[in-house]
């Protein structure tokens, strides 16, 4: 009589040769099944994701810098799945990048200046000048909020958003590289 050892061993060589003989048929076994198709976005997700996208510029308040890569890491799921949350979140990214990040260099570089200045004494006829400038400069990012979130609502109602200036390099830039 046989083990249940030997039963078992008996049951993998049958099934194994049964997997030999549906491969030379042309079958596949699992491990060669394409992977499922993804589901289509519904316009009513694609709103709210363009939406988030935009919003992410919030986060920036709070952090100082996790804002752009929110909006990026939507534009990396989505850019082959929807054009439109695609355009949005790079449109988002480049904005927020180059308003929160810009706006710190520029200042940076303003008090660099007159820090280099001071050493000759000029700097420091420069400092109230450098103080207005950085008022002013801050006044930016934080304009940048509203038009973040204005973007959002334009996005939440399913409409086509382009930022001054931004938009349109973006969209030119998107369409050479996705024909």
């Amino acid at each position: 009589m046989a083990t249940d050892k030997e039963k078992k061993s008996d049951q993998v060589e049958e099934i194994s040769q049964e997997e030999e003989v549906l491969n030379e048929e042309g079958d596949t076994t699992p491990d060669q099944l394409p992977p499922p198709a993804e589901e289509p976005i519904s316009p009513a997700k694609e709103q709210n994701w363009a939406m988030l996208a935009h919003l992410s510029i919030l986060l920036n308040l709070f952090t100082g810098f996790l804002g752009p890569i929110v909006a990026l890491i939507i534009y990396l799921v989505y850019k082959d799945r929807s054009r439109y949350i695609a355009y949005q979140s790079l449109q988002s990214t480049i904005f927020q990048l180059i308003v929160w990040v810009g706006v710190g260099l520029v200042i940076g570089a303003i008090w660099l200046i007159t820090l280099a200045l001071s050493i000759f004494l000029i700097g420091l006829l420069c400092v109230p000048f450098s103080l207005l400038a950085t008022i002013f400069l801050l006044a930016v990012p934080l304009a940048s909020l509203v038009y973040g979130v204005y973007a959002a609502i334009h996005c939440s109602r399913g409409e086509d958003f382009r930022y001054w200036l931004v938009g349109d390099w973006v969209r030119g830039t998107y369409e050479t590289e996705n024909p």
